[in-house]
């Protein structure tokens, strides 16, 4: 049975000039599914290599070595995939992050963000073939996390006061570098070599609260799909009298620069591509739904959610990509579209795992769960075991400086490391007098491999009281 079709081939599409379709009934094998719109604004995709145009190739794919060199050389520079970079007063990336920086996890072989990788991959490759009978998307799974503010902001339109660009949510190495928040810090390097089909895989790097979701590190997926009018409307019974641009309005529904024919056709073709895989990774019968929300380099733009063990849950972003950001990497005649998600929440739904802390894991019995002959074996994580939680709770005077959450918690994880399991904001008091804040958090310590003693405990909720006291200039009310 056909997937969705929101456009056929022989279907007089100039009607859809007077109407935006709000409900699409979508068939699949064994069950209609109701994909229904919905608003929202968000902010970047996830719910995160300056090179010449010569140094990428249509290769259906290649692997840029970000090798794992990391260290720092000296108290003030940073040492980072062979390079030196020297700090100014954006530089915030401690070394906890910055021992990460390398490791790679999607491409260790049979780790479950491996799995996740090769299985999007797989089902790519033989979805969508070449003329010549190769793969039409390349994969760029190893390129350098280390981006220009011009790679991660500028090129995708972001502006200069947006809040996803703020030092408090991002890792800078310096006013000019950072590792990167998205992996669509990538898009523009790769069409202005001529790519106009590929997947990008890496780490990406933020500042973000604690608990068992969030990780300074995750990885994300990221996808690219170029149509030239040829491409676009080829199949389109009378196609060779439409356009994809024109000079129109910006509306809700389309860029000022694109044809409705257009702009509805691309998004077909990404619904039906995403709706498609996330069939291949879950299975038939699953019920999804599109809800339409805000990114600064598409328009229009839509979260996937996917009714999941009888919850909504939101598993990717994605839109019609800005022509602007298209026509500056050199693909000026081409429309496209973009997605991207998050591969550790779908690793924790696909297969139940509890904590985004384990993704990091060096347990055997972690990693052999996942050593299977095929990549879409069913698997369902089995906990090896769920130690006692030990509970302190540090609140201080924060300093009269400007204060970030996220300054806080970098102290927590660099400290605590791996075996802080949760942070959480318990309690606010404002002095009657002196007007001076005061912030209480709880710190959930609870290792994955063993049983904490509250001696133990006890010196790191020190060592992370001073840090409090020395670093962010914060009184203590230990």
């Amino acid at each position: 049975m056909p997937y969705a079709a929101i456009l056929i081939p022989g279907l007089d599409i100039s009607s859809i000039e007077q109407k935006r379709l709000k409900n699409t009934v979508v068939a699949m094998p064994g069950k209609v599914i109701q994909i229904i719109h919905y608003g929202r604004i968000v902010s970047l995709w996830g719910l995160q290599l300056k090179r010449t145009a010569n140094d990428f190739s249509h290769a259906w794919h290649r692997s840029i070595s970000s090798g794992v060199v990391a260290s720092t050389s000296s108290v003030n520079a940073v040492e980072l995939l062979g390079r030196v970079y020297l700090p100014d007063d954006y530089s915030n990336v401690p070394k906890k992050i910055i021992s990460k920086v390398g490791k790679n996890l999607h491409n260790q072989r049979h780790h479950p963000l491996w799995l996740i990788k090769e299985r999007v991959k797989d089902h790519f490759y033989k979805q969508y073939i070449g003329r010549f009978g190769t793969p039409l998307f390349s994969v760029y799974d190893d390129l350098p996390p280390v981006v220009t503010t011009e790679q991660n902001f500028d090129r995708l339109l972001i502006p200069e006061d947006h809040s996803s660009r703020k030092k408090g949510d991002n890792y800078y190495l310096n006013h000019t570098h950072m590792l990167r928040a998205h992996t669509s810090a990538h898009q523009w390097d790769l069409m202005h070599s001529g790519l106009d089909a590929f997947l990008v895989v890496g780490d990406v790097y933020r500042r973000d609260q604690i608990d068992n979701t969030h990780y300074p590190v995750f990885h994300q997926l990221e996808g690219v799909r170029l149509f030239s009018n040829h491409e676009l409307f080829s199949n389109i019974s009378g196609g060779e009298s439409f356009s994809l641009f024109e000079k129109g309005l910006r509306t809700p529904d389309k860029q000022e620069t694109h044809t409705m024919e257009a702009v509805k056709l691309v998004e077909h073709s990404l619904k039906q591509a995403l709706t498609r895989l996330v069939i291949h990774l879950f299975g038939d019968g699953l019920e999804i739904r599109w809800v339409d929300c805000y990114f600064p380099f598409t328009h229009p733009s839509f979260e996937m959610e996917i009714n999941f063990q009888g919850k909504w849950m939101e598993v990717l972003g994605c839109g019609v990509m800005e022509q602007q950001l298209v026509n500056s990497a050199g693909a000026e005649n081409k429309i496209g579209w973009a997605f991207g998600l998050g591969m550790e929440r779908l690793a924790m739904i696909l297969y139940g795992i509890p904590d985004i802390r384990l993704f990091w894991s060096e347990d055997e019995r972690f990693l052999k769960q996942f050593q299977v002959p095929c990549i879409d074996q069913k698997i369902t994580f089995q906990p090896f075991s769920k130690y006692p939680p030990v509970i302190n709770d540090i609140s201080f005077w924060l300093p009269s400086k400007k204060y970030s959450a996220n300054d806080f918690y970098d102290i927590v994880r660099t400290i605590g490391g791996d075996m802080v399991e949760e942070v959480e904001h318990i309690d606010e008091f404002t002095h009657p007098k002196t007007k001076r804040v005061s912030h209480c958090y709880r710190i959930t310590y609870r290792h994955l491999e063993r049983t904490l003693v509250q001696k133990e405990v006890n010196s790191i909720h020190q060592a992370i009281e001073e840090a409090v006291v020395r670093e962010l200039g914060a009184e203590g009310r230990f």
